[in-house]
């Protein structure tokens, strides 16, 4: 009995640990102490809920509490979170409360001096994904940069990053500075935003060097390393914690000829190409909410069966080998977009590696130095406790 009951906490210790994690977003006391008297502007997005059994959104929150919400400010995939990847968003009014919308995707990345007018305060909650071509840390880049301009303090409401690990290559030189990489970092950053604001204010990498005053309100009950699950998806196409895990590798295909599965009930979680000689697993992609024009749009796509692969956290360079090996056999051009694959990896440097035939350890190895005077940088700016 007493074998059976201890085996039993065993089981439930994680989620009891998890259920002691509180998001930026919960602390609605912490919140409330810097707002009260100010007009506010919030940059949030269908994420921006607390963890509370409801998930309450903190807009809907704040707003129910008194607190004067004058704008709203939301990124790619707009303020529901059912906008195509790339998709411009426009600006209009919360149908819920009424309140201003400013689009930050599309032709208007950071906000203007006139979006920003009126606001004493700006509250930033996001969810992020841990990767730096997840473009929710370069909105966090542009509007830290036009509060600190326009002499607004901001806050960020800190939420855990649930990809957390540090690996890929640093973005390094200007001519590959893009949306999709923004900042001088790994493509998988093991940073939170809230570390990722106070890294960018230290490293000076706002325009001209100029700084946000900067306050984030922290997750309690968190470290680094430590496993987490969304409260919702934090874009149309990452679903599930399985598309999460892959992403940072997954995404590098929307850069070549292949199908990184938009379009099917299970985006990031499969790859495939119109060609039965390529793999086992198939999918045809379809139209729909999230993606309503994805590559190879009804047609069957051929691919490997992901399983097949030894996965952890950070970048699986032998699936982007073994896909672009298998499309030379079929005389298929893998990297059909390929300023936008070069973007993604923050250099050329990875496609001609991948050309010119190196293996996986080769290629890894050719990070190192970097990614280690990234984390003598990234040690300075840590709020949580960092991995054991």
């Amino acid at each position: 009995m007493k074998r059976t009951l201890f085996t039993l906490l065993l089981l439930l210790l994680p989620t009891f640990l998890y259920s002691q994690i509180s998001v930026g977003a919960d602390r609605i006391e912490s919140i409330l102490s810097e707002v009260d008297g100010k007009c506010i502007g919030m940059v949030v997005n269908h994420t921006s809920l607390l963890s509370t059994p409801n998930h309450t959104h903190i807009v809907d929150t704040l707003n129910t509490l008194g607190v004067n919400i004058v704008r709203l400010y939301t990124p790619e995939h707009g303020l529901r979170g059912t906008m195509d990847a790339g998709a411009s968003v426009a600006s209009g009014r919360d149908k819920k409360t009424g309140l201003p919308v400013i689009s930050l995707y599309g032709n208007n990345r950071k906000p203007t001096p006139t979006q920003v007018a009126g606001i004493d305060l700006m509250l930033f909650d996001l969810q992020d994904v841990g990767v730096r071509f997840y473009t929710y840390i370069s909105t966090l880049t542009y509007v830290m940069e036009a509060c600190a301009e326009a002499g607004i303090p901001i806050i960020i409401l800190d939420r855990p990053n649930p990809h957390d690990t540090v690996d890929g290559a640093v973005r390094k030189e200007d001519r590959y500075r893009s949306f999709v990489s923004l900042l001088p970092i790994p493509a998988v950053h093991g940073l939170t935003l809230g570390e990722a604001a106070m890294m960018i204010n230290g490293e000076k990498w706002l325009k001209g060097g100029i700084k946000a005053d900067v306050k984030v309100i922290t997750v309690k009950g968190w470290r680094h390393g430590q496993p987490y699950n969304l409260i919702t998806p934090p874009s149309p196409n990452l679903k599930s914690n399985r598309a999460i895990a892959l992403y940072p590798t997954l995404c590098y295909f929307e850069g070549t000829s292949w199908s990184e599965g938009r379009g099917t009930p299970n985006p990031f979680e499969q790859i495939g190409y119109p060609n039965p000689h390529l793999g086992n697993h198939t999918f045809t992609p379809k139209s729909m909410i999230g993606a309503t024009r994805p590559k190879h749009q009804g047609k069957k796509c051929y691919g490997p069966d992901l399983e097949t692969y030894q996965w952890s956290k950070g970048i699986h360079l032998q699936v982007l080998i073994d896909a672009y090996r298998i499309s030379q056999t079929q005389g298929i051009k893998f990297f059909k977009h390929r300023q936008m694959f070069d973007l993604l990896a923050g250099s050329d440097q990875l496609r001609r590696q991948i050309i010119s035939g190196q293996s996986a350890a080769e290629i890894r190895q050719s990070w190192q130095k970097d990614l280690q005077d990234y984390k003598r940088i990234r040690s300075k700016y840590l709020l949580y406790p960092d991995y054991e």
